[in-house]
């Protein structure tokens, strides 16, 4: 019988085809990104746009590495992704969590408040989304909704408002206290940006659906939401947990720029692991599959 680990041509075809199928699932994220971009604006050529890749899939290389440091260090992170609707920031979560397991590294995306959770201390349902020994939690939006879209909407009071900002350092030393690292993203991005990447979701069906009357009524307050996030940034910027701005008009060097700056965040290194080995499968005589019937398979359209 055969070593089913033996390099035959048809096992090397496998492993190629795999390999390529790991690509693809990048690329289908870039035609995500480019479906709905305004067509006026000047495309990447095919070197930069494969520069992009390779250092893209470099850097998520390094990314589990990482996450084989925080699994056996048992290290405890969470970071922050804030910015206005249309910054980037979910993209620059599927690409950090995109070749890791999610069982290490998990994303939490609160919806708004129900009336129970409006009644509680404000931070009370982020805590459960706290990381445990050996996690990495990224936070689509934060606590820090309370200095942005809170405030700016009108779904706080203004005693809310400075309670919050009283709070939060306070809050936020002692996560670092009790050996989290905390990291907080702040992505940047321009009005005519902001307004190019709207008008691209209301164009696309695929993208609509991220547009909310929020996110609308964001551009008529684009000035409020400004002075929002001067004030946010000057009363929440502490040794403890400073901000981290992202230059974010440019999506893939944002990406890219990001998930640097994250790697050089850790004092990580590469974890040994024992060399794994296939077991050969155990065969016995007399086993006698038993086929599925005809009815219970998928059509097979494609």
């Amino acid at each position: 019988m055969a070593d089913p680990t033996e390099l035959s041509p048809q096992f090397l075809t496998q492993l190629r085809e795999d390999l390529l199928d790991t690509l693809d699932e990048e690329f289908e994220l870039e035609m995500e990104d480019r479906l709905g971009e305004d067509a006026a604006r000047p495309s990447q050529s095919s070197s930069s746009r494969m520069q992009y890749f390779r250092e893209l899939l470099r850097l998520q290389s390094e990314l589990v590495k990482l996450q084989d440091w925080v699994v056996h260090s048992k290290h405890r992170m969470v970071i922050l992704f804030e910015g206005r609707d249309a910054a980037g920031k979910g993209g620059v979560i599927k690409r950090i969590t995109q070749r890791l397991n999610p069982r290490v590294c998990r994303v939490a995306a609160l919806p708004a408040p129900n009336d129970r959770e409006k009644t509680q201390w404000y931070f009370q349902r982020y805590v459960s989304h706290l990381p445990a020994a050996g996690e990495i939690v990224l936070f689509d939006r934060s606590w820090y909704n309370r200095a942005g879209v809170e405030h700016v909407m009108g779904f706080c009071s203004d005693d809310e408002y400075e309670e919050f900002f009283r709070s939060v350092p306070e809050f936020e030393k002692m996560l670092v206290r009790s050996g989290i690292q905390l990291v907080k993203y702040w992505f940047s991005i321009t009005d005519d940006e902001q307004h190019a990447r709207f008008v691209g979701r209301i164009q696309d069906p695929l993208k609509q659906w991220k547009l909310s009357p929020m996110d609308l009524e964001s551009r008529r307050r684009w000035e409020n939401y400004t002075v929002a996030k001067e004030t946010m940034l000057e009363r929440t910027h502490i040794p403890e947990a400073p901000w981290s701005i992202v230059q974010a008009v440019d999506k893939k060097r944002a990406r890219l720029n990001c998930i640097d700056h994250l790697l050089s965040l850790v004092p990580y290194h590469e974890v040994p692991h024992s060399e794994v080995q296939l077991p050969a499968r155990v065969r016995n005589p007399d086993y006698i599959r038993h086929p599925a019937p005809p009815e219970m398979f998928v059509p097979e359209k494609y």
